[in-house]
Order: structure tokens, then C-alpha cells, then sequence
């Protein structure tokens, strides 16, 4: 079983074009993210990318709602037909229900599955327990912003390169992140911090920066995994020693 360690590129020549009056842009990054914008510009030594308002009731709040990216992490910029707004959002963004009938899992399903994909893949199914945790808050149709999507939050380019045809079906998609996961572990070493670092921001950024990426985003998502981690096997550990007396 693998254990828990702990441990400015230049500015690419990218000419982002203006929007038209109806027009968005389809920004697509070297990791797979993708962002629907209304705009973006040059801030410092970085591009910052104004999100497209989901619902008409945001559209107001669009100069507050960005993410700062670096212009050679921009693979593609498209200008697309503006999207028509609903007035509300019928939940939040981040868990969007998605067409699918799957029904959400209970605990203990979440449990055993996270279990068979850790033991297929020799992964703690702790440690996926903690990524779920932080992707998903364990919700099968959760969807990002970015167009991520599932329990383990697969990027409909990387579940296409993994096999999976259902990112919505619990099982295919905890497999499909598993493996995913797998993968970086093996490309890394075994070293867990840049694994996570290269699940959230891409294996790119973290080649490219020699290490976790200055991201505010991919820090603060490691350590979140981490401490979540650290307090499942705390916990664990205090039921075992109780079992023991």
C-alpha cells in the first residue's frame, strides 16, 4: 500500500481576441479545463479569465468571478454563441444534477467501492475518500464550473482517455479516477503531494514549475486532501486503540 509523504515560465505570445457583443469565449488549458467567458485581459504575468454568469441573476457579479491563469497554460481560445441564461439556478453550480437516474450511494456503497478501486490499484482507499471529499463532497452528479463531473470530478477528456462512458456511474468513474490517479503516483514517484498537485492543476504545471504549482487553488486543494486524509486515519486509529482496551 503506498504511504502518505510530505515533504515563472515567460509569458507566452498569446493574442486573445475581444469578444463581440454576442459572443463567449471557449477557453480550453493545456490540463483539460475548460471555461466558458465573457471576457478576459492581461493582469501582470497572467490572463485573467472572466467567467461566463450561469444564471442572469450572476450577471451582475461577472467582474467579480474569475481565475487567474498563465497565458502558456492556454491551449485554445474559440468564440462561441452566447449561452441563454436561466433566470435562477435550480441548485448550485457546483452540483448540478446531471440527466443520469443513478441514484445517489449510501455510505457504506461509497465505502466499498472506493475499497475494491483502492485494492485494484493499490491506493489507500482512505486517500480516495479524501480526494472524493474534496472533488465532490461525495455527490455522483456533481458537476464544476470547468465542466468536471462525478465523485472523482473527471474532465470529459481525461474520462475519454480512461474509458469512461459515464462519468455520472459511481463505479466507472471512481475506477476511471482511481486509475487516473494510479498513473500520476507511478509518474511521480510514489510522491503523494505532486500527484494531488498534477490531479487538480495537470501534470504540465507541475513539470513545469519543478513541483507543486504557485497556485493559490492547487495549494490550498492539497492541503485540504491532506489534513482530510490525516484526520481518517487519526480517527482510525483512536477506534482501533478503543477496540484493543
Amino acid at each position: 500500500m503506498r504511504t502518505l509523504r510530505f515533504l515563472h515560465p515567460a509569458l507566452a505570445l498569446l493574442a486573445l481576441a475581444c469578444p463581440s457583443v454576442r459572443a463567449a469565449q471557449q477557453v480550453t488549458l493545456r490540463n483539460g479545463a475548460e471555461f466558458l467567458c465573457a471576457h478576459q485581459e492581461a493582469v501582470d504575468d497572467h490572463i485573467r479569465l472572466y467567467l461566463y454568469p450561469t444564471s442572469t441573476a450572476d450577471a451582475a457579479q461577472i467582474d467579480t468571478n474569475y481565475i487567474d491563469v498563465s497565458a502558456a497554460s492556454i491551449l485554445s481560445v474559440a468564440t462561441v454563441p452566447d449561452p441563454v441564461l436561466p433566470a435562477v439556478l435550480p441548485q448550485d453550480h457546483t452540483q448540478a444534477q446531471s440527466s443520469s437516474s443513478t441514484a445517489p450511494l449510501t455510505a457504506a456503497e461509497t465505502r466499498e467501492l472506493l475499497a475494491h478501486a483502492g485494492q485494484a490499484h493499490n491506493i489507500d482507499a482512505d486517500l480516495l475518500a479524501s480526494v472524493v471529499h474534496a472533488e465532490s463532497g461525495g455527490n455522483p452528479r456533481a458537476v464544476s464550473r470547468a465542466g468536471a463531473r462525478g465523485l472523482m470530478q473527471l474532465m470529459p477528456a481525461t474520462a475519454a482517455k480512461l474509458g469512461v462512458q459515464n462519468s455520472f456511474a459511481p463505479e466507472q468513474n471512481v475506477n476511471g479516477g482511481t486509475a487516473y490517479l494510479d498513473q500520476l503516483l507511478t509518474r511521480y514517484h510514489d510522491n503523494i503531494v505532486l500527484a494531488l498537485a498534477a490531479y487538480n492543476a495537470g501534470p504540465e504545471a507541475v513539470d513545469r514549475y519543478h513541483g507543486v504549482p504557485p497556485y493559490a487553488e492547487t495549494r490550498a486543494y492539497v492541503a485540504r486532501i491532506i489534513r482530510e486524509y490525516n484526520r481518517r486515519k487519526l480517527a482510525a486509529h483512536v477506534i482501533q486503540t478503543a477496540n484493543i482496551r
